[in-house]
């Protein structure tokens, strides 16, 4: 019988196979059949209340989209949306968020007090750290069987108010002022009149939530007689034919805005690039129409001309009008509703 050994071939297969595994290793991510197989790459980010909504469905999946047609790479976000301060309490508190979209720059400072971020940091991104805005109006019950048509009609006998909750909410710091400047800009020469407005709006309040989301709930379910909301909340709604309610425009209000800080301690350095993208693609003109689309108003005026929906305010203001957040927080929020307002209501 004859025998055949292998070992000469053996020799040279084996070195052959190394080298062409070796090979296969290193070529693997970049072949074509592969890269949905490669793990995504992560995005962690908390936002306010009404965000969920447009970020989910809108501003995510069109970033994922650009990022994947750039790169090859997949993106998933991993996200919670909240009251304003229950979101920055939150991230004291060190959960790992890298982005979280603020409801007023406010919270933006406590971040930066608590040393999780640096200060007005925020200032070097675009329109210093504005993504969008929305002004504050007053949601009512279908017909307005009320005769509700602005700020000084819920301070009437009988009226029921829904409001976020000032302690928990961003929406209600911006309600406050935009209820207070509303009656300080109506009498400029009374020195009381922003204070009078405020007080009898509060008189009225009927139901608290803890945040802007959780009100319109309570609303919804058949508490007050009014809501003081976003604009936004109402416009996403009534555009999808879901809203059952009318939307009142005070003659004098607020445009809130909102803030976004990026969390670079919890932000890998591996991670920068993607998180740059994602916070240069949020003031692209492709976001910020999904923003107008979903009824924010842009940071650029322009753009706001495509949702004929955004209705007219006769005085509009911003919180740079009462000196800046700082300031309306220690003489408005604090000084006139909390410290005189809310003693008044109580005895």
């Amino acid at each position: 019988m004859k025998y055949v050994t292998l070992a000469p071939y053996l020799r040279n297969v084996i070195p052959l196979t190394l080298l062409s595994t070796l090979a296969l290793y290193a070529l693997w991510p970049w072949l074509p059949f592969t890269r949905e197989a490669i793990a995504p790459r992560t995005i962690v980010f908390y936002g306010f209340s009404i965000l969920g909504s447009v970020m989910e469905q809108a501003i995510f999946p069109a970033f994922q989209a650009q990022w994947y047609a750039q790169t090859g790479e997949q993106v998933e976000f991993i996200s919670s949306f909240a009251g304003s301060g229950t979101i920055t309490n939150q991230i004291v508190m060190g959960v790992p968020a890298e982005l979280a979209l603020l409801s007023l720059e406010l919270d933006a400072l406590r971040l930066s007090e608590a040393g999780v971020i640096d200060a007005e940091s925020w200032h070097d991104l675009p329109e210093r750290g504005v993504v969008n805005r929305t002004p504050f109006v007053i949601l009512v019950r279908p017909g307005n069987p009320k005769a509700i048509h602005d700020f000084a009609d819920l301070t009437r006998p009988g009226i029921g108010v829904v409001h976020p909750d000032p302690l928990t909410s961003g929406g209600a710091n911006w309600a406050i002022v935009a209820e207070y400047g509303a009656g300080a800009r109506a009498d400029p020469d009374r020195p009381e009149a922003g204070y009078d407005l405020l007080l009898g709006i509060w008189r009225n309040v009927v139901a608290q939530a803890a945040s802007a989301r959780s009100a319109r709930t309570q609303f919804e379910n058949g508490f007050g007689d009014a809501l003081i909301t976003y604009e936004q909340e109402a416009l996403y709604d009534q555009a999808r034919g879901r809203l059952q309610a009318e939307i009142i425009y005070p003659q004098r209000t607020i445009l809130s805005e909102h803030t976004l800080v990026v969390i670079e301690r919890h932000t890998a350095l591996a991670q920068r690039e993607l998180i740059a993208a994602f916070v240069q693609f949020l003031w692209s003109e492709p976001a910020q129409r999904l923003f107008v689309e979903y009824g924010y108003r842009s940071v650029y005026e322009e753009l706001n001309r495509a949702n004929p929906q955004f209705g007219a305010i006769h005085d509009p203001f911003m919180i740079d009008d009462f000196g800046g957040w700082p300031q309306a927080k220690r003489d408005i929020v604090e000084g006139i509703w909390k410290d005189r307002v809310l003693q008044e209501l109580e005895q």
